[in-house]
């Protein structure tokens, strides 16, 4: 049994990742590896509220799974599985509806947002925070890491669990807001956060070539070789800073505010620096990108894990709600590659 504290993030399969989605959850997350278990899993049953194709949904699930491996989660000792594959998750969320308030799902962004801009809203996305809320409560998390946009996740998590801990008694782990060091808004090559709905992201792997092509088209201003420039206003020095060391940022400024430096040599600074950082996981993603047996096997093997617990914290659950214990889906994981 470890003694470590359970750590908890979902990613929702979304195609690719990119370098924001690298710097703003999975290289924390594969940090976490060193002083806490584990536990990552894709979000796939949050992403139906938008992803409609079978297919798409497999395969965007493939991405993270050979994202992940390919930069080093160790899958021994912690757990990376489908959200899907684990269908204690829905039993729970059903359960924990039950005690939740209207009031409080009519509070989350994300339905205040939809509403607010006349969107059509399906139960699933007036549900979501319920079925986040089950997400982590089913594996007895104790901490789930979040941005401080995100900190209103985890206190609907933690008010849904103390609702049922009132109702049915102390059942429930309250789990605790991680609210990491802020990562700076990464900007896409068009100046605006980098994100798969704004088609300006640069991909985390990627040829060589096609990233330096990416790294190549980021907007920066008009301002000629002689002009001096600001660095803390350019585009591409801001994701340089994530990428290179203090000494090369210092540098680099210097000659920002010196004038004679072209916005082309700072591209080419920045590619080669983010390249260093990455190059060397890019042959093992493709490699394990094309053996969906790998992958299969991989998520089988966290999914059996993460069930096991899965499983414990629904026999308290079933017990303090009056039904039966030990009562066990008939369902088997890793069935979804055909």
């Amino acid at each position: 049994m470890t003694t470590m504290r359970r750590t908890l993030s979902g990613i929702k399969p979304t195609g690719q990742p990119h370098l924001g989605n690298y710097l703003g959850m999975i290289k924390p997350a594969l940090a976490l590896q060193q002083t806490r278990e584990a536990f990552y899993f894709i979000a796939d049953f949050h992403a139906l509220t938008t992803v409609r194709d079978a297919e798409v949904m497999r395969e965007q699930s493939y991405e993270l799974v050979a994202t992940f491996a390919a930069l080093g989660m160790d899958f021994e000792r912690h757990a990376f599985f489908r959200q899907s594959d684990i269908p204690e998750v829905t039993e729970l969320a059903w359960m924990l509806s039950c005690v939740t308030p209207m009031g409080l799902l009519e509070r989350a962004h994300a339905f205040k947002d939809a509403r607010g801009r006349n969107q059509e809203i399906n139960h699933g996305l007036f549900a979501y925070p319920v079925l986040m809320a089950a997400d982590i409560l089913i594996y007895d998390s104790h901490e789930v890491p979040v941005g401080r946009d995100q900190k209103q996740h985890l206190e609907m998590t933690r008010d849904i669990a103390q609702s049922f801990n009132r109702v049915f008694g102390e059942t429930l782990v309250i789990p605790e807001a991680v609210i990491g060091e802020e990562v700076a808004t990464i900007p896409g090559i068009d100046g605006r956060k980098m994100s798969k709905s704004y088609g300006n992201e640069l991909p985390l792997f990627s040829t060589g070539k096609q990233l330096r092509k990416a790294v190549m088209r980021i907007v920066t201003d008009s301002k000629t070789v002689e002009d001096v420039k600001d660095p803390e206003t350019c585009n591409v020095f801001k994701i340089f800073t994530h990428f290179a060391s203090k000494a090369a940022q210092n540098e680099w400024a210097a000659r920002y505010r010196a004038g004679g430096m072209g916005y082309g040599e700072i591209k080419q600074a920045t590619f080669e620096a983010i390249d260093a950082e990455i190059a060397p996981f890019r042959e093992g993603y493709f490699e394990i990108r094309r053996d969906t047996a790998r992958m299969e096997q991989i998520l089988a093997q966290s999914a059996a894990k993460a069930r096991k617990i899965a499983r414990g914290v629904m026999d308290r659950v079933r017990e303090k709600a009056g039904y039966t214990v030990g009562y066990s889906v008939g369902y088997s994981v890793g069935t979804t590659a055909g």
